[in-house]
């Protein structure tokens, strides 16, 4: 349990001048108190009330001043937050390379499959948001639970140039903000507030996760490690995943996936479609017959999920990336989250004084 105003807790130092003061009135109550001779009195008085029950009233007024003290100082506590009360941004990169056929037909149809089989796995209550990114990073599907909108639109993906992989981070930080009042918006400048060395060691992370899947390198927009670093400010984790090999591979797309920008010739001499392999898969070649090694950069990838506490991830084929997709409810399904627990120590508080002030009346009437 932690305070929000701790030293208010210093009040509790007047709990043991409380005790001494009960017990000096005591003494003095003793020091005054009129003799009796009629023993059986005194006998029949014992009997009915024994000498501990005078106690109770002001222990249990003892308790509610302690309870107040302890709720003014605002004490907060860690809750296991489940997996439906989160949203959780998957931002896909849609690059060109993600028409590679290192794995078959190619990494975005797989990738396709695998973000559809996570989504349709999910319990009703979870909420899910899509950005696209390759050039720059788009917010496709804001989150929702509606689970027909989030197939529809993956399916829809298509490609382009470029990997904003940072910017796709920052857009997914955007999007959580705009769903949860807890996430700083992106405007405001937290590097010269916050005491980056607490927070980013801190286990008090906001239970909304960003999961980045790409097969490549950032090209374009935002320092990925930047906006590692914005989303570690805001308490953010962010899981990313390598996907595809690093064996030489050419770039072939379906109709669908090839972009408006999609050219088979990469001098433009060579309308799209007219060459390249084609077959029940209707593929377009996205660079002719030119064989290429793509390289994802993994170290950054590993810093970006090192930083913001998350978990970096490699997969090399359909079967392990779609291990990765199903796995990531085990990672996510409880998420901690700080709540201030302020009201059960006012409402204890309330108790112990009621129950305090309805033995004193009782007594009084006996």
């Amino acid at each position: 349990m932690g305070f929000l105003w701790p030293y208010l807790l210093l009040g509790l130092g007047l709990v043991p001048v409380l005790v001494a003061v009960y017990l000096w009135l005591l003494k003095r109550r003793r020091r005054f108190a009129v003799p009796v001779s009629d023993l059986a009195m005194i006998k029949q008085a014992v009997a009915k009330r024994p000498s501990w029950r005078r106690h109770v009233a002001p222990v249990l007024l003892l308790l509610s001043a302690v309870s107040a003290l302890v709720g003014l100082a605002r004490p907060t506590t860690e809750i296991q937050v489940p997996l439906n009360q989160t949203s959780i941004i998957l931002a896909m990169d849609v690059s060109r390379s993600m028409c590679a056929t290192d794995v078959a037909p190619n990494r975005l149809t797989v990738a396709q499959q695998a973000a559809t089989e996570f989504i349709e796995s999910q319990a009703g209550g979870t909420k899910i948001g899509l950005v696209a990114f390759a050039g720059f990073a788009e917010l496709i599907v804001a989150p929702t639970d509606d689970t027909s909108v989030l197939v529809d639109a993956v399916e829809r993906f298509n490609t382009s140039f470029g990997t904003a992989m940072g910017s796709a981070t920052m857009r997914s930080l955007e999007a959580i903000a705009e769903s949860n009042p807890e996430v700083v918006p992106l405007a405001v400048d937290l590097s010269t507030t916050i005491d980056r060395d607490t927070v980013w060691a801190d286990d008090d992370k906001v239970p909304d996760v960003i999961v980045v899947l790409t097969d490549g390198a950032n090209t374009q927009g935002a320092d990925p490690i930047f906006a590692a670093e914005q989303a570690a400010d805001r308490r953010v984790r962010v899981y990313t995943i390598g996907f595809g090999t690093t064996s030489e591979t050419t770039m072939v797309c379906n109709p669908q996936q090839a972009g408006a920008d999609f050219i088979a010739d990469p001098f433009g001499e060579v309308a799209a479609g007219e060459h390249g392999p084609a077959g029940d898969f209707g593929q377009i070649g996205g660079f002719g017959a030119v064989s290429q090694f793509l390289v994802i950069d993994e170290p950054t990838l590993q810093s970006v999920a090192a930083i913001t506490g998350g978990e970096y991830f490699r997969a090399e084929d359909a079967e392990q990336l779609l291990e990765v997709f199903l796995n990531l409810p085990t990672q996510l399904e409880r998420q901690p989250q700080q709540v201030e627990i302020t009201w059960i120590f006012a409402l204890a508080s309330a108790v112990f004084a009621c129950l305090a002030l309805g033995l004193s009346a009782h007594g009084f009437r006996h």
